[in-house]
């Protein structure tokens, strides 16, 4: 049925919950699970300019990396939680400014058949001003996706 499940986590409470749901499902279908991270880009703050603090390349490598390491420590433990079979888990991370996209790019090219993802379950004015990148996923998604609360 379901062959490759991708699952965006974000280190919260919602993620956790959507990485055990997954790897139940999984688990009971034989399935490979795909954790992606994706992060935003480092930029400057708008009134930095030339070559001030915070816009110099090795800052720039530097933000990256701990991004880099940060991302790969919360894929692990997403990992380490999922508690499925070595070869049956991946780990992406990926840098992105618009995570939806980047979610549908990484089930595209891997494959994926489904995604699943957590709702933080905002409703009325709130979900609309702070947008969901669940719900633009299933806006734009041409797989099934599978949302936990």
């Amino acid at each position: 049925m379901y062959t490759s499940i991708l699952v965006p986590v974000d280190g919260s409470e919602f993620s956790e919950k959507a990485v055990k749901e997954a790897a139940r499902l999984a688990q009971a279908l034989g399935s490979k699970l795909l954790l992606l991270y994706a992060a935003p880009h480092y930029h400057l703050l708008p009134l930095t300019e030339g070559l001030s603090p915070g816009n110099r390349p090795e800052e720039k490598a530097m933000a990256r990396k701990e991004m880099e390491d940060w991302a790969k420590s919360l894929l692990a433990e997403a990992a380490r939680k999922a508690n499925l079979a070595d070869g049956k888990v991946e780990q992406h991370f990926v840098m992105s400014d618009s995570p939806y996209e980047a979610i549908l790019l990484i089930a595209k090219k891997f494959k994926c058949d489904l995604i699943v993802m957590a709702s933080h379950g905002r409703r009325g004015v709130s979900g609309v001003l702070l947008g969901s990148e669940t719900q633009k996923v299933l806006t734009h998604s041409k797989v099934p996706v599978l949302v936990v609360r």
